[in-house]
C-alpha cells in the first residue's frame, strides 16, 4: 500500500558559521521539528550561519519507491543519504521532495540536510530552517503522481460536473476510483478500469444541489480516490489489490469578478475584508504549528476578516485546509522578487532558473482548495516598473501558472505598488486582475482608463510598532530608531521609508 507518514522524529541539529563544508565535527542534539533555529536567539535574528539537520533511520529493503517530501525549508537546501547527494531545493516557501531509493541500504541509513542561511535575504522575519513538517513516502511503481489530481467543479443545468484528471505512472492494467463523500454518506462515484500505461485519466461526477461553500457556510464534501492493481493468481483468476488511498476536501461555488460592480460568491455580491498575512508566528518564530495557527484565523474571523493575502509566499499547507474549514478566501502569493533583487542573498539569485519549478510546486498543491482565490505572482516587484522584461515576465508566470491549473480554478493576479507608471500598468493589463498596494487615490482614474480590469486593493494599510513606545511629537519624523524601536509607522524614516506620517499610510 503506498503510503506517507509524518516523518518528525529522531532529528538531531548542528549549526555552523557559513566556511564549514561538512558536519563530521559538528556537534549534534535532539531536536524537534518543525525547528527555526533563529528564534532561539532574538539578540541576532538575521545570522549568517548553516544548520545541519541529522536522523538514522532502518530500512529493509523493498520492491518500492522512497521519497522524502518536505513541507517547507528555509531555504537553499542540499539533501544527502549515506553521505551521497541526492538534490537540493533553493525556494524557502514551497514543498519538494526528493527520490532517495537507489541511496538507502540495509540497515541503517543516515539523512543529512543542509539548510544555508545567508543574511539579508527577506524584508521581514524568515525564520530558518526545516520550519514545516516532514514525510516519508514509500510507493509501488503504480502511483498516482504527487499532486497528479486535479479537480474542478462547474455548474451546469443538469447538476455540478466535477471533473477529475489524474496522472498515473503504472505498468500493469489499474482501476481507479472516485467517491464524493459528505458527512460519511456516498453521494456519487465513478470507476475505470485503464490499460494503458502511464496514463492521464478524466472522470466526470454529477451532483445535484450541492450545499455551496461560502465564507459564511463553508460546506465540505470529500473526493476519495482509490488505486488498485490487477494481479492474477496461479489458477489464472482476476482480483483488485488496494494500493493507494487519497481523500481530499472539494467544495462547490461561483465566483464572478466584475469590473464595475466587484466580487460574487455564489452570485452574492460582497466585499474582500482581507488581511496580508506572514509566515511566522510571533513570539514561536517561523516554525509551523498548527494550533497557534487556527488560533490566529479565529481571532481574525471574529474581527470580520473573510480574506487572507498569504504575504509574501507560498503559505503552509496547513494555511489552506484551516481556510477551507473556516471559510477564508485565499490569494496566494508566490514571489517577493523576480529578477531584480530587494536584498543581497534573496531568491532572485535563482529566479532564472527555479521560477518554473517554484510555481509548478505551489500550483499542483494548492488547485484543489476551494478556499483559493487568486493566483498572485508578485508583490510590488520592481521588474515590472523598470522596463519591458517585467512584461515578459509576467506573460511567462502567466503561462507557468495556467500550464497547471488549465481550467483556472482561480485567476492571476499581481500585487503592486508601481501602479502609477506605464511599465506596471502594461503588466497589470496582461493579468487584468490588478492589485493595489497604497494606491487608493488612482481606482477612479484607472478604472476609467482600463475599463475591463478588475481593480482591487491587494495592500491598503499596515502597522508597524513596539508595544510600550510612543516617540513625540507624532508629526515629527524621527531620523532613526537606534535602540530598534518605533512609536508607529511613519513615526520613523528608517522603519516607514516615508518622510511623512500621512505618506506612509
Amino acid at each position: 500500500m503506498n503510503q506517507k507518514i509524518l516523518f518528525n522524529e529522531g532529528w538531531k541539529f548542528a549549526k555552523s558559521s557559513l566556511d564549514v563544508s561538512e558536519s563530521r565535527n559538528l556537534k549534534f542534539t535532539p531536536v524537534d521539528l518543525p525547528h527555526d533555529w533563529l528564534i532561539n536567539n532574538t539578540l541576532d535574528l538575521y545570522e549568517n550561519s548553516i544548520g545541519w539537520y541529522r536522523k538514522t533511520f532502518s530500512y529493509s529493503k523493498k520492491e518500492e519507491e522512497v521519497l522524502l517530501y518536505f513541507d517547507g525549508v528555509y531555504f537553499n537546501s542540499s539533501l544527502y543519504v549515506n553521505q551521497q547527494f541526492i538534490g537540493e531545493w533553493k525556494s524557502g516557501y514551497s514543498s519538494f521532495e526528493h527520490e532517495i531509493t537507489d541511496a538507502l541500504v540495509e540497515g541503517d541509513n543516515e539523512i543529512l540536510v543542509k539548510v544555508v542561511h545567508e543574511s539579508p535575504n527577506s524584508r521581514w522575519y524568515s525564520g530558518a530552517g526545516i520550519y514545516r513538517n516532514v514525510w516519508l513516502k514509500t510507493r509501488d511503481e503504480n502511483h498516482i503522481k504527487t499532486d497528479g489530481i486535479y479537480i474542478t467543479t462547474k455548474e451546469t443545468k443538469s447538476g455540478w460536473e466535477v471533473e477529475v484528471d489524474t496522472e498515473l505512472n503504472m505498468n500493469q492494467v489499474v482501476k481507479l476510483s472516485h467517491t464524493i463523500m459528505y458527512q460519511g454518506e456516498t453521494i456519487t462515484t465513478s470507476s475505470e478500469k485503464i490499460e494503458q500505461l502511464n496514463s492521464l485519466n478524466q472522470q466526470t461526477l454529477i451532483v445535484v444541489e450541492p450545499l455551496l461553500w461560502s465564507t459564511e457556510k463553508p460546506n465540505l464534501y470529500q473526493l476519495v480516490t482509490n488505486l488498485e492493481v490487477e494481479l492474477t493468481d496461479e489458477s489464472g483468476k482476476k482480483e483488485l489489490k488496494k494500493i493507494e488511498l487519497i481523500s481530499q476536501n472539494i467544495g462547490f461555488k461561483t465566483v464572478f469578478l466584475n469590473p464595475n460592480n466587484g466580487f460574487y460568491l455564489n452570485g452574492n455580491r460582497m466585499k474582500l475584508n482581507g488581511v496580508c498575512e506572514h509566515h511566522d508566528l510571533g513570539a514561536l518564530g517561523a516554525a509551523f504549528n498548527t494550533a497557534a495557527l487556527r488560533r490566529r484565523l479565529i481571532i481574525l474571523k471574529e474581527m470580520g476578516v473573510n480574506a487572507i493575502r498569504t504575504a509574501h509566499n507560498v503559505p503552509a499547507v496547513e494555511l489552506m485546509d484551516l481556510a477551507d474549514e473556516m471559510g477564508l478566501l485565499i490569494v496566494s502569493e508566490v514571489f517577493d522578487m523576480w529578477e531584480r533583487p530587494k536584498t543581497k542573498y534573496d531568491f532572485s539569485r535563482f529566479f532564472k532558473e527555479w521560477a518554473h519549478s517554484e510555481v509548478k510546486s505551489w500550483v499542483l498543491r494548492d488547485r484543489n482548495h476551494p478556499s483559493l482565490l487568486m493566483w498572485s505572482i508578485g508583490n510590488e516587484i520592481y521588474d515590472t516598473h523598470a522596463d519591458e522584461r517585467g512584461q515578459e515576465l509576467t506573460k511567462m508566470l502567466m503561462d507557468y501558472v495556467l500550464q497547471f491549473d488549465p481550467n483556472r480554478n482561480a485567476v492571476v493576479t499581481i500585487g503592486s505598488n508601481y501602479m502609477p507608471w506605464e511599465n506596471a500598468q502594461k503588466c497589470a493589463d496582461l493579468v487584468k486582475v490588478a492589485g493595489y498596494n497604497y494606491a487608493e487615490k488612482y481606482y477612479q482614474k484607472h478604472h476609467e482608463e482600463h475599463p475591463d480590469w478588475v481593480i482591487y486593493g491587494s495592500e491598503t494599510s499596515s502597522v508597524v510598532q513596539s508595544r510600550g513606545i510612543y516617540h513625540f511629537p507624532f508629526e515629527q519624523s524621527i531620523l532613526a530608531d537606534d535602540d530598534e524601536q518605533c512609536s508607529s509607522l511613519g513615526n520613523s524614516l528608517q522603519v516607514g521609508g516615508q518622510n511623512h506620517q500621512k505618506l506612509a499610510l
